[in-house]
């Protein structure tokens, strides 16, 4: 009895913890951005005749000149250009290259329903959730209008390289393969070669036990702990999105918008339903957590191709070292406060005994390396329930020339958001792995034409 209370008080002061922790970050990351914009807006009155602040980016070229756009995808609690005003999610990557786009998609939607939305992003008009899907995740069929897609002539003559950051590695694979499909209600000419390469930066392809962690049932993956991390998330999102503050919401959204949580829409009686559980993508599991267990991914896998004319890449990075036998972080000040304790619990973290393996073949210490968020062997390629075909490699130039159909992978000494956000953390660091990026897709990956012979065309 005495050894229940304990580990009760010890699961409490930890959750404690954890979430003033991310409260703090969170509180900080919005802070920043207001008195960054508020101090741009007060130059530009004070001084208006002045170029102050963060370089105004180029209007987008009525033509790409032959070259396709690399487009940035965030991960989760991410944001896209446009939200917390002049912050960039990338750490300012996206400069590197005047034909980079970076898309505001939803913070904490799931996979599927940001992989439709980075659709029309591109192509242009309301996004569009499916019929079916819509019905059996409780929202609205439609959300967001794009008057203008950011790259309306997208199709296999004019491809796309994507670069996706965590959670967004694993939306650029599921709209892959919507687009071999033909998934999309008026785009029957689709296909996977309509990507030209997917470079992954700490991609959560095979799930992560943070999930666990935080609050995920390791049984299913499915359902949430009455007491944890992600119960404190699911309340705050919820009464974030019912409040419904325009300027707020501007600033920054979680992408629930299609499920129409705001008190003018379903008051009190709707919020309460809400708070019980009863509606709304918690309700349904229509949210990425889900989508980031062992066993969601395991499910979002079992239908992603790796396509034989699509180049792959992927970083996976790592903050643990082996130390007398135990796996332990392997730094104090190289890791962020944020991620530490993480890094510590993931690499102790056992799967319940009591509990089936999330997979056959599945064993804890394959699982220990991480960066805080996601495990090593998660984000070097997609593994479970089958394994892709992959390469590792120490230095880039291994792969060269690059093979498609192939994910080339590389261990990083760094944590889950070195390469995000807060640019002079990474340092040189920075500047090497996104330099190396694009010089990639810009020199070493393109797709070459067979040549026709006369009087004969392919099939």
């Amino acid at each position: 009895m005495i050894t229940r209370w304990w580990i009760a008080v010890l699961q409490l002061s930890e959750l404690y913890v954890s979430s003033l922790v991310h409260l703090f970050y969170g509180f900080y990351i919005f802070s920043t951005a207001v008195a960054s914009d508020l101090s741009q807006a007060l130059n530009q009155c004070l001084r208006p005749n002045m170029c102050i602040g963060v370089r105004e980016e180029p209007k987008r070229p009525a033509s790409f000149d032959g070259l396709p756009p690399i487009v940035l995808v965030h991960g989760i609690f991410g944001f896209g250009k446009g939200r917390l005003g002049c912050l960039s999610y990338f750490g300012g990557a996206e400069k590197k290259d005047e034909r980079v786009l970076v898309p505001d998609l939803g913070s904490l939607t799931s996979i599927y329903d940001r992989g439709r939305e980075l659709f029309y992003y591109l192509k242009g008009g309301q996004v569009d959730y499916g019929e079916e899907h819509s019905t059996a995740c409780g929202h609205s069929r439609f959300g967001r209008i794009y008057e203008q897609g950011n790259y309306p002539e997208w199709d296999e003559d004019h491809p796309i390289h994507f670069v996706g950051h965590s959670a967004g590695a694993q939306v650029v694979r599921l709209l892959q393969q919507m687009l071999a499909d033909k998934a999309f209600v008026g785009y029957e000419n689709t296909s996977e070669n309509w990507i030209l390469s997917v470079t992954s930066l700490s991609g959560a392809f095979n799930g992560t036990t943070r999930t666990y962690l935080d609050g995920m049932e390791p049984e299913e993956g499915r359902s949430m702990k009455p007491i944890s991390l992600l119960q404190l998330c699911r309340l705050g999102v919820i009464a974030y999105d019912w409040l419904d503050i325009s300027w707020l919401k501007t600033y920054y959204n979680f992408g629930f918008d299609h499920f129409n949580m705001s008190w003018h829409k379903i008051g009190v009686t709707g919020l309460v339903d809400c708070l019980l559980g009863n509606c709304g993508p918690f309700a349904t599991g229509d949210w990425i957590l889900p989508d980031l267990t062992i066993q969601g991914s395991m499910r979002l896998n079992s239908h992603l191709a790796t396509f034989p004319n699509t180049f792959y890449f992927s970083y996976a990075t790592k903050r643990t070292m082996k130390f007398m036998g135990l796996t332990v972080p392997s730094s104090i000040l190289g890791i962020h406060p944020m991620l530490f304790i993480r890094v510590l619990q993931m690499s102790q973290w056992r799967h319940p005994p009591s509990l089936p393996l999330p997979y056959k073949g599945y064993r804890d210490e394959d699982w220990q390396d991480n960066d805080g968020a996601l495990n090593t062997t998660s984000m070097t390629h997609p593994r479970i329930p089958v394994e892709h075909p992959n390469h590792f490699i120490v230095n880039d130039a291994e792969c060269q020339p690059l093979q498609p159909g192939i994910w080339y992978y590389k261990i990083v000494e760094a944590d889950h958001i070195l390469f995000i956000v807060n640019r002079e953390r990474a340092r040189v660091q920075f500047d090497l792995i996104y330099d190396s990026i694009f010089e990639r897709c810009r020199k070493h990956v393109f797709r070459t034409k067979q040549p026709t012979i006369p009087n004969q065309t392919h099939q």
